[in-house]
């Protein structure tokens, strides 16, 4: 009885997400800010950078509340939203969210983007690199049962999360080990009039040199390289991304920098997303196990 009961729940959540990528094509908007997967919690944190509350979903896995595991600490996954999206985003793309924790034994931290694409502004508005990589990571750690190894917390987001895992990442290896992108918008110069960004940088027209300081293809082109990281890039042959992906993957061949590189059949959409967390979280456990099998 109760595997159907979990046969049913798997196959509501490819109907949505299905519905979803139907209307989200080529729409990053995706919000509901009443959604919560079971075991999860919607939690408020404090930016003193921004001097304002932020609001996050954390999602635990089962076995986190076992009484007999209550020594046991957690591997985390920092899951970043699009452009239009927030906090509970994932949740909508993914109702199993619960599920997949469970399964692979980690925590789920989706935090909420507001459009920022992950930068610190110049303005000190919007600081949520500030945010993400140290005020986030360090109240999750500070309250919740984590392993506080960069090499066992990851962050993977889509479209803007996606530029904004890569850009977190590779500008901050001591706290991310592992970043993942999805359909990311890794090189935003080619829409200079696009997503809000221009109300973040300015004017392409005016700050070129900026806008392309604020890209992962800089931060490639720059000559980054942090040893160990693992990255995984993935983007659809349909993606309005899929050319500027490209050049990133071409960009880090020239460079030799290690990454994973996946094409698949799909456009920007939730559809995809969904699809793409199921690579992204084996690549993701693959990682954690090494690191688990080397310290054995």
């Amino acid at each position: 009885m109760l595997n159907d009961i979990k046969r049913l729940l798997l196959v509501a959540a490819i109907i949505m997400a299905s519905a979803i990528g139907s209307v989200a094509q080529d729409n990053e908007a995706i919000i509901d800010d009443g959604y919560l997967p079971n075991q999860a919690d919607t939690i408020e944190v404090l930016s003193p950078k921004m001097g304002r509350m932020i609001k996050n979903t954390v999602v635990l896995p089962s076995q986190y509340f076992d009484e007999e595991s209550a020594d046991v600490i957690y591997p985390v996954i920092y899951l970043l939203n699009g452009h239009g999206g927030n906090y509970g985003s994932w949740g909508i793309i993914r109702p199993d969210l619960d599920y997949l924790a469970s399964e692979i034994g980690a925590i789920f931290v989706c935090p909420d983007g507001q459009n920022s694409w992950y930068w610190d502004a110049a303005d000190g508005n919007s600081q949520f690199e500030t945010y993400v990589a140290t005020e986030l990571v360090g109240y999750i750690d500070d309250n919740y049962r984590t392993i506080r190894d960069p090499r066992m917390r990851a962050v993977c987001g889509y479209s803007m999360g996606g530029h904004g895992s890569l850009w977190l990442g590779m500008r901050h290896p001591d706290v991310f080990g592992i970043c993942c992108s999805m359909s990311g918008g890794v090189d935003i110069t080619p829409f200079p009039d696009s997503w809000n960004i221009k109300d973040i940088l300015g004017e392409y027209s005016s700050n070129p040199d900026t806008w392309k300081q604020h890209t992962v293809m800089h931060l490639v082109e720059s000559g980054i390289k942090n040893e160990g990281q693992k990255l995984l890039i993935d983007c659809g042959t349909e993606d309005f991304f899929l050319q500027v992906n490209r050049n990133l993957h071409k960009a880090m061949l020239d460079k030799k920098i290690p990454h994973d590189y996946i094409e698949r059949p799909g456009a920007h959409n939730a559809e995809y997303w969904s699809n793409s967390l199921d690579y992204q979280l084996l690549f993701i456990q693959k990682a954690f196990n090494e690191l688990e099998d080397t310290a054995e």
